[in-house]
């Protein structure tokens, strides 16, 4: 839908103070003025199966227009989706949109449970009316979402360029997950306060809910074969990242007292999106909660609240499981995240978009303060990228005056455009700081000293003989994952790829290859000494996956420190990707402010001791923790080297 070509979803949780050290109470963070430019407001047409609370009464809806262009002087100019027809007045797709009405009614409730301000409790009723103007409440689609709304109120089912579903109120949609997820807030905040419209609030949640338990769990209990792994059926849009966006809502409501249907459904997705975790410490996908239940190799920042909302779904519901992935995707896969590069666009499985945005950021921010138990300090270190720890250097967020930048490349160039997702989450992780102050505290320490974590050496790259070749496909994307660099060495029987590791610590050597079940390739890895192999077939029958095979990290047993890999071929041809070099510790520093953090992770079998420079003065602390999340350690040091412990496959944060 965005520019971005970004699929949207999104996630929150309920906010709640952590412990930390006490202060002056500090300038808030959060800055409503540049979301409250991009709201609207627009009296629509009549248009069959479509109304909103008390709309006789009220004729105009709150909407927020999609995009806030930079201009020459500073200023920002709003603008909707699609080419524009100047005749008409119209856009492609739309001027205001479901998604981010949703999500900007949850910044104003959040802001309004924060702080008790009237003017975000209106803005937040005037956003879910217009938000729910939207739902189709007739018909085969009732209770889904239109996902478009031109500028003078009139619905734009069918978008151009084409979006799925088509119409966007045909079936179950991340649109209607985020509908779902601003229902459940919006009952919990009004349930008190404007019982009369948390009943109507209610009855949209119920129509919501309905969709969804005849387009998506009537699959309940089914299982999809990917690659051989069995994956649940049962997610919208077939992803764990929207269903989050929907358990979410439905959490708050049943917290808030609801139950019924709404706690079948957010029990049932919960389990889905449960069973999507895989991976540790040392193998792929490291601890993560997968996002597409289509492929074994896809992960992306953008809309991963998948940790937020099974934290707080088990907060509702007290479910040990949901409460388990989420801490194995906190302290296993976060702590890799950020030591190899941070929240990027795109893990396909290489860091094939290394681009960030708010969004992403944002997500990975709310999931590390849901799950808790000292993962909120990795929240803080995660929103230090907003402050400028990222490729640019430069902060993303600026609180005079509420604007948050649409992206940051990897190369560091910065997209200045400020459109309602980028601000809607930039937004989110300040009110997250300003209600978490031991969390800003962290976030505001934002210089970077130093880095240690994965690194990726492109197959296509590496010195390549005896028959090997480069090959640039005509597409990267295979349909479930996506080759890094320009595309990857075909290593035919008899053929060898020296690659360049350069200097690094003694680390993992993990093969990217593109596995086939009928393949009888073996690949051989030696670095000094032999390292293990990769048996190209060892993957399970294509299934219901969409694309033959699966690009898969392939960890080799024996870790190594020698600057030379030399990769080996028999018995038939295997395509490799890239080769992931990850440091049995890996670690990231950050300074400022007289303050610093340090992050450490382990990848090792056995305990790793070691010492980490930390920025700043006075004694630092340091915890340690394993890959669940269990506190193992608490300590000081006056040492500007602090020495630290690191369990196997867990985390030690340094803070002075």
């Amino acid at each position: 839908m965005l520019r971005s070509l970004i699929a949207l979803v999104l996630a929150g949780v309920v906010l709640a103070p952590v412990g930390g050290a006490g202060a002056a109470e500090p300038t808030p963070l959060t800055n409503l003025a540049h979301l409250d430019f991009l709201g609207d407001r627009v009296t629509p047409p009549q248009q069959t199966g479509h109304t909103t609370y008390r709309l006789a009464q009220d004729p105009s809806v709150g909407t927020l227009w999609t995009y806030a262009d930079r201009q020459d002087d500073g200023s920002f100019k709003r603008v909707g989706g699609g080419t524009y027809d100047a005749t008409h007045d119209t856009y492609g797709q739309g001027a205001f949109n479901a998604d981010d009405m949703a999500r900007a009614a949850v910044v104003y409730l959040r802001h309004w449970k924060l702080t008790g301000a009237a003017s975000s409790r209106h803005a937040a009723y005037e956003m879910l009316r217009g938000l729910t103007y939207l739902q189709t409440t007739t018909g085969a689609h009732r209770g889904n979402v239109v996902l478009w709304m031109q500028p003078d109120g009139t619905l734009h089912p069918s978008a151009d360029p084409v979006e799925q579903p088509d119409p966007s109120d045909s079936d179950a949609s991340y649109w209607l997950a985020r509908t779902v997820w601003a229902l459940g807030e919006g009952y919990a905040a009004f349930e008190r306060t404007d019982p009369a419209f948390a009943r109507f609030l209610r009855t949209r949640l119920d129509l919501a809910t309905g969709a969804i338990d005849r387009q998506v769990l009537d699959a309940y209990g089914q299982h999809l074969n990917i690659d051989g792994r069995r994956m649940p059926a049962w997610l919208i849009a077939n992803g764990a990242d929207a269903s989050a966006e929907a358990v979410l809502g439905l959490a708050a409501y049943v917290r808030a007292g609801g139950g019924g249907k709404e706690r079948t459904v957010l029990t049932q997705l919960t389990r889905g999106i449960t069973e999507m975790s895989a991976g540790n410490a040392r193998t792929w996908p490291f601890g993560a909660v997968q996002p597409w239940n289509q492929s074994l190799s896809h992960w992306h920042a953008w809309a991963s609240q998948m940790p937020a909302a099974l934290a707080a779904s088990a907060a509702a519901t007290g479910d040990r499981a949901a409460r388990a992935a989420a801490a194995r995707d906190s302290f296993t896969f976060d702590p890799w995240l950020l030591t190899s590069g941070g929240p990027d666009n795109g893990r396909f499985p290489t860091r094939a978009d290394g681009t960030q945005i708010a969004y992403g950021v944002d997500s990975r921010v709310q999931s590390l303060i849901a799950t808790g138990g000292g993962a909120d300090r990795m929240a803080g270190i995660t929103a230090a990228w907003f402050f400028g720890a990222n490729a640019s250097g430069q902060p993303a967020y600026d609180p005079a005056t509420g604007v948050t930048i649409d992206g940051i490349a990897a190369d560091g160039t910065v997209n200045h455009n400020s459109g309602a997702e980028s601000t809607i989450h930039g937004l989110l992780t300040m009110l997250a700081l300003d209600a978490h102050p031991a969390v800003r505290r962290i976030a505001q320490t934002s210089d970077l000293q130093e880095q240690v974590g994965t690194s990726y050496v492109q197959a296509e790259d590496a010195q390549l003989s005896g028959g090997a070749t480069a090959v640039k496909p005509e597409s990267a994307w295979t349909g479930e994952a996506q080759y890094g660099g320009t595309g990857y060495a075909s290593m035919p029987a008899g053929s060898t790829a020296t690659f360049d590791l350069g200097p690094h610590p003694a680390s993992l050597v993990i093969p990217v290859v593109e596995l086939q079940p009928s393949s009888r390739a073996v690949t051989s890895f030696v670095a000094g000494r032999g390292l293990g192999s990769v048996r190209s077939g060892a993957i399970g029958p294509q299934g219901d996956s969409p694309a033959p095979g699966a690009l898969l990290p392939v960890t080799l047993p024996t870790p190594t420190s020698a600057p030379t890999l030399t990769a080996s071929t028999r018995g038939g041809t295997a395509r490799l990707d890239a080769v992931m070099v990850q440091p049995l510790v890996s670690r990231l520093v950050l300074g400022g402010h007289g303050h610093g953090t340090a992050l450490l992770r382990s990848a090792a079998t056995s305990t790793s001791r070691t010492t980490v420079e930390v920025p700043g003065s006075g004694r630092a602390e340091v915890w340690s923790y394993d890959g669940t999340g269990r506190l193992l350690g608490h300590t000081t040091s006056a040492a500007s080297d602090v020495p630290v412990t690191v369990a196997p496959g867990g985390v030690t944060i340094v803070r002075r």
